[in-house]
């Protein structure tokens, strides 16, 4: 059998999945609007700017767990070891805040005001702009 392969996958898995949550986490806290509160009140549908501002969190924050994703992904499979695999991963947690904040930084309107006001576009956007920088950074650590 495969033991070895099986032990290894659990310990990766053991690793990677507190790692996402870990930057599920400072996603969480770096936004100054609550997202989960946000989309529980969405959910009612009664009214329509919390539903809409429901989507542009959920879209925005999505887009940070794909992007973050992809980044574990790589690290994974080009890590040389789990202490290799936690550098990259917190690296990839603190890039993908920091382009977050760059983005709130270039842009003519505030991200942080729009995506809680309901904008489903800007949502939409900075989720793109996760997965884009989150597909950057995967490629960067294959070096």
């Amino acid at each position: 059998m495969q033991w070895d392969n099986i032990a290894n996958f659990l310990i990766y898995l053991g690793v990677t999945v507190p790692l996402l949550g870990f930057g599920f986490l400072m996603f969480m806290v770096t936004t100054p609007y609550k997202e989960f509160q946000i989309i529980r009140e969405g959910a009612n549908g009664a009214d329509q700017q919390k539903v809409m501002a429901a989507k542009a969190v959920a879209n925005d924050l999505g887009g940070k767990i794909i992007g973050l994703s992809l980044v574990l992904a790589s690290a994974v499979y080009h890590s040389l070891g789990i202490v290799d695999l936690i550098i990259w991963g917190l690296l990839g947690t603190a890039f993908q805040v920091i382009v977050f904040y760059l983005f709130e930084l270039v842009t003519p309107f505030k991200v942080i005001k729009e995506i809680p006001a309901g904008n489903v576009s800007v949502g939409i956007f900075t989720s793109r702009l996760s997965i884009a920088t989150g597909l950057l950074m995967a490629a960067l650590i294959s070096y």
